[in-house]
């Protein structure tokens, strides 16, 4: 009869190999709660060495768009380098990811990387392999999954073959506009679908600062509220995509261009590469010079 797996056996494993909790269960599962097996086990499986790349920061990578049928996902899977980035290997593992996550809707990134693949492994076990044979850190990073009506349609767009991917849902129009607008998306890189998305408190706040700058420009009282009004329908077309100037025609809104397409704006995600992640600065000469004296 198998030992009975405890948390506190998962914790000790994971704090000698640095490995995440499903291998270190599993693991331990295997090795029938036998330490020094386990650690074995992880060892020989590779995984225990892919951990330790760990500590590399991931900033490079690809983002991917998969849609299958009403739903689709959006990912960012990342590696260390952009050299890697463009390796078969690598961007193999990213449409398996991609696929994998848009047919099985995973709730979030733990139950995303326990996912079977079509050869039997977990996504979590291809990331490893990839880790290996890469020599370097891989990480799925995020994912987003959308759906949509049999009415609405999806668009989507890769940036230079995956730095900057952008997935759009509209109501009406039709696959074509939606790609226009993913695009749109993905070059200007707005912060809401609309100006009824913006927190109230943030309005209130820019339209506050630009009062206060309309007033200390010396401005006359009765003309500062025109002012500021005038000034915060620019700062509502930099941040909603509604209100934003049309990347392919400038004289008329986002909104406006999905609207004399039949259709109306849903909703949008954009990933790009590496964003908000702090990448670490070289020195190389420090880093020769350490070298030399090493």
């Amino acid at each position: 009869m198998a030992s009975k797996i405890t948390a506190a056996q998962v914790k000790e494993l994971r704090d000698k190999t640095q490995v995440g909790m499903m291998d270190a269960k599993k693991a331990l599962v295997a090795s029938d709660g036998d330490m020094d097996k386990a650690i074995d086990f992880l060892r020989e499986k590779g995984i225990a060495k892919a951990k330790k790349k760990s500590g590399n920061v991931a900033a490079n990578g690809l983002a991917r768009v998969k849609v299958d049928g009403n739903t689709a996902a959006i990912i960012e899977v990342n590696s260390e380098t952009d050299f890697v980035a463009t390796n078969d290997t690598f961007n193999g593992l990213v449409d398996l990811v991609a696929d994998t996550i848009a047919a099985k809707q995973p709730a979030d990134l733990d139950a995303a990387l326990a996912l079977p693949t079509a050869d039997g492994s977990t996504i979590n076990e291809e990331i490893v392999k990839t880790t290996q044979v890469t020599s370097e850190n891989v990480q799925l990073r995020r994912f987003a999954i959308e759906k949509k009506t049999d009415s609405q349609v999806f668009g989507s767009y890769l940036h230079q073959g995956g730095q900057i991917a952008a997935l759009v849902v509209l109501e009406g129009a039709d696959e074509a506009t939606a790609k226009d607008v993913a695009m749109h998306v993905a070059a200007i890189n707005p912060e809401f679908v609309s100006r009824d998305d913006i927190p109230a408190d943030r309005l209130a706040h820019e339209r506050e600062v630009l009062k206060q700058e309309a007033l200390n420009e010396g401005k006359p009282e009765k003309i500062v509220e025109k002012m500021v009004e005038g000034r915060l329908h620019k700062f509502l077309s930099e941040i909603s995509l509604a209100d934003q100037p049309f990347v392919k025609d400038g004289d008329q809104t986002v909104s406006q261009f999905v609207a004399s397409k039949g259709g109306k704006l849903v909703t949008f995600v954009r990933y790009e590469v590496g964003e908000g992640i702090e990448k670490p600065t070289v020195d190389l000469a420090k880093e020769v010079q350490d070298q030399i004296n090493g």
